[in-house]
C-alpha cells in the first residue's frame, strides 16, 4: 500500500511539472525598463508568428521607432537596427501579412499589443510590425461621439467601463488586431511615449529593444502569482 501511494505521489509530482502554462509570455526589454507580455490563445497565427520571430531573435536591437504620446509606441521594423538618425522607417519586414484575427473580446485598453498595418482592404497585419498602446481615458460623451462618427457599431458597457478608467484607443477596434497584453511593468510604456521625437515622430533618442520568450518555469510560476491577485 504504502509503495502505490509512493507511485502515486511522484506521478501527481511529474504530472504537475509536465503541465504547460495556459499562455506564452514574452519579455521586452529597453534601457527605460522592461515588460511582460502575456500573448493571447483566441489570436493564434499573431501569436505563433511573433513566438516565431522572437526565437529566430528578430526583434533583438530595432527600435520603437514611431512614438506619439497619449497613443502608442511601435516598432517591430528590421530597418530601423542601426538606422541613421534622418531614415524614414516604418516600412519594413518580412515579406508576407498575417490575415486578420478581430475578436469582440479583445480591445485597444491601455497596455494592450497590436499589430501594425498598411491599408489594405483585408485589414492584414504586418508581419512583424507591432504597437503598444498608452492611450487616454475618455468620457462618455467622447465615446458616443467616436461611436456615431468613426466606429459605427456600440461599444459594450464592460469596454466602456476600461476606457473610462483605465483609458485606451478606442478608435481602433476592430481596425487593427489586438493579440497581446501587457502583465507587468506597463511604466515602460508611459516614459518611452514621453519622450521627445522629431517630425517622423521617432525618438530622438534611439530606444532599442530586446525580445525574449519567458521558460516555461517562468511563465507557471507568473500564472501563478496572477491567481492569487
Amino acid at each position: 500500500m504504502k509503495k502505490l501511494l509512493f507511485i502515486v505521489c511522484i506521478f501527481s509530482v511529474f504530472t504537475a511539472l509536465a503541465a504547460k502554462p495556459k499562455n506564452q509570455y514574452i519579455r521586452i526589454k529597453t534601457e527605460y525598463g522592461e515588460c511582460i507580455v502575456k500573448l493571447y490563445n483566441e489570436t493564434p497565427l499573431h501569436r505563433d508568428n511573433f513566438l516565431k520571430l522572437t526565437k529566430q531573435g528578430y526583434y533583438n536591437g530595432t527600435l520603437f521607432h514611431r512614438v506619439i504620446k497619449d497613443f502608442m509606441i511601435q516598432g517591430g521594423d528590421p530597418d530601423s537596427r542601426n538606422a541613421k538618425p534622418d531614415s524614414l522607417l516604418g516600412e519594413g519586414g518580412p515579406k508576407y501579412t498575417i490575415p486578420a484575427e478581430f475578436r469582440d473580446s479583445l480591445f485597444h485598453k491601455k497596455g494592450v499589443l497590436a499589430a501594425a498595418r498598411d491599408t489594405n482592404p483585408e485589414k492584414a497585419s504586418s508581419g512583424s510590425q507591432f504597437y503598444l498602446v498608452q492611450g487616454k481615458v475618455f468620457t462618455d460623451e467622447q465615446l458616443n461621439s467616436l461611436e456615431e462618427k468613426r466606429l459605427k457599431f456600440k461599444i459594450p458597457e464592460w469596454q466602456r467601463q476600461v476606457y473610462k478608467t483605465l483609458g485606451g484607443t478606442p478608435h481602433l477596434d476592430r481596425n487593427y488586431t489586438v493579440y497581446g497584453e501587457i502583465i507587468s511593468g506597463l511604466e515602460m510604456v508611459d516614459k518611452i511615449a514621453a519622450l521627445e521625437t522629431d517630425k517622423n515622430n521617432r525618438p530622438k533618442k534611439d530606444v532599442k529593444l530586446d525580445i525574449t520568450i519567458l521558460r516555461k518555469r517562468e511563465a507557471k510560476k507568473l500564472e501563478k502569482q496572477l491567481a492569487t491577485l
